[in-house]
């Protein structure tokens, strides 16, 4: 392990800790927690925090998706369609991702994380 992974060990499995616990709890993770804690506490760029949440989350999805399938909480159906389009939507979003800059993508994704926010507070 390079100095630089072990200085991140311990943040990096207590954010996947938290990671895990909030994608279980409120269906929530990758981008809203694990994003804002990748860049604050192991100093990720804006960009490496994306990818590496998107790698991260295949586990913390499957484990919490298999909890959900056997109690029977799942719309297999709207799954798959929604499945359909993420694989669609997903590469290009990473391509526009790339080549967009860390200023505007950290802008972006505070943006969002508010219009998240104010629909649920009026929801």
């Amino acid at each position: 392990m390079n100095a630089d992974a072990t200085k991140a060990l311990v943040p990096a499995v207590l954010v996947g800790l938290a990671v895990g616990v909030f994608s279980g709890l409120l269906g929530v993770g990758g981008g809203i927690i694990m994003v804002p804690m990748l860049v604050g506490l192991i100093h990720l760029s804006q960009h490496e925090a994306h990818a590496t949440s998107l790698a991260a989350i295949i586990p913390i999805a499957t484990v919490g998706a298999l909890t959900f399938a056997v109690a029977g909480e799942i719309d297999f159906p709207v799954a798959g369609l929604l499945a359909l389009g993420a694989l669609a939507g997903a590469p290009l979003g990473a391509r526009i991702m790339a080549r967009t800059s860390e200023g505007l993508l950290k802008t972006l994704f505070g943006l969002l994380m508010t219009g998240v926010g104010v629909q649920l507070l009026l929801a």
